[in-house]
């Protein structure tokens, strides 16, 4: 059975979890904790260099890291992904979106409001303002699609939705106010609404 390298907390990490239950494709999950360097230990480097999460491991040994990629891989030749080739191409669009507009000032703002030591957080409390300009600046993004748009690809719920549903559920945890957004919040309801839906907190 594959095996997804994950911590629980992590949206990236979620993201594949949401996949493969809603595929109802079998992975054990390998927890690691939030802070004590795990991934940076030689056995884990060994697989991943990088030494983050998520990374799933095949029943074969080959290891696949980065959550947008192991999204493709999961929901390949599914409902999951888009079918023809402009939907393909408008789902990876909004996976690197998500990726470099979106996660790492939607993501990163959570981290270190709701996860990291208190004072490791005053070393960063300059940057706040800046991640929640640029975060507010990829929700209105989102907004805009969505006023328009039930989904983001396809014109069907993908693996783009689940891309950018991990993170911006909980964008609350990082100090954004999702009600300002609301087509976002009615997508969110969308999203959750799913078949074989499962939260992020939820125990396997």
């Amino acid at each position: 059975m594959m095996i997804l390298h994950q911590m629980q907390m992590s949206g990236n990490c979620y993201k594949a979890r949401l996949a493969s239950r809603q595929l109802a494709k079998p992975i054990t999950l390998k927890d690691y904790p939030l802070h004590g360097g795990k991934t940076r230990e030689p056995e884990y480097l060994a697989k991943n260099p990088n030494g983050r999460v998520p990374m799933l491991e095949l029943d074969d040994g080959r290891c696949l890291p980065e959550s947008g990629a192991i999204l493709w891989f999961l929901t390949n030749g599914s409902d999951l992904q888009p079918s023809d080739d402009w939907g393909k191409a408008q789902a990876l669009q909004w996976m690197f979106f998500e990726q470099y507009s979106h996660e790492p000032y939607i993501a990163v703002a959570r981290f270190w409001l709701s996860y990291a030591p208190k004072e490791a957080l005053e070393q960063k409390r300059a940057l706040i303002p800046e991640w929640h300009a640029r975060g507010n600046a990829a929700l209105s993004v989102m907004e805009t699609h969505l006023s328009r748009n039930d989904w983001f690809a396809g014109g069907a719920y993908s693996l783009a939705d689940i891309a950018l549903y991990g993170y911006t559920h909980c964008a609350d945890e990082g100090g954004f106010e999702l009600s300002r957004y609301k087509a976002v919040t009615a997508w969110l309801k969308r999203v959750a609404a799913q078949p074989r839906h499962v939260r992020l907190d939820e125990n396997w």
